[in-house]
């Protein structure tokens, strides 16, 4: 599963080496914090699927990874089995307008979007365990 980075300006997906493979991508994703326009937790992510993968990985109810476009825009899926996962939706990212990511940390990482964090990346699971202090 993904590991999620937030600080003051954006949120990074850290993606593992295989992570990396499965979705044609050499690096992690960084998206900043201005262009996150919701999240929330699902699930069933399979749902939100839209499009088709390019360059993408799918073998139902498995996995999906990759780049899927569509109509819509082009989203980045990370998808593991019928685990929770997030849905953050984007507005004005230069690469992506959906992330489909399943993870552990989706609820922390809601809590920790609400919150004022450092200018330093961390684990969103322990930034949602601090005391919080709200964005203003």
């Amino acid at each position: 599963m993904v590991s999620l980075l937030l600080d003051s300006t954006q949120l990074e997906v850290v993606l593992s080496p295989t992570e990396k493979a499965m979705t044609f991508r050499r690096g992690n994703l960084r998206v900043p914090r201005e262009t996150i326009v919701r999240a929330q937790l699902t699930d069933d992510a399979w749902t939100w699927l839209r499009g088709v993968p390019n360059p993408g990985i799918y073998l139902p109810v498995a996995v999906a990874m990759g780049t899927w476009k569509s109509a819509g825009g082009n989203d980045l899926v990370l998808i593991r089995r019928r685990r929770s996962s997030v849905v953050i939706d984007l507005e004005g990212h230069d690469e992506f307008e959906r992330l489909i990511l399943t993870t552990q940390h989706g609820a922390s990482l809601l809590q920790a979007l609400r919150l004022e964090v450092d200018g330093e990346p961390e684990d969103v699971a322990a930034i949602a365990k601090k005391k919080p202090r709200r964005r203003g």
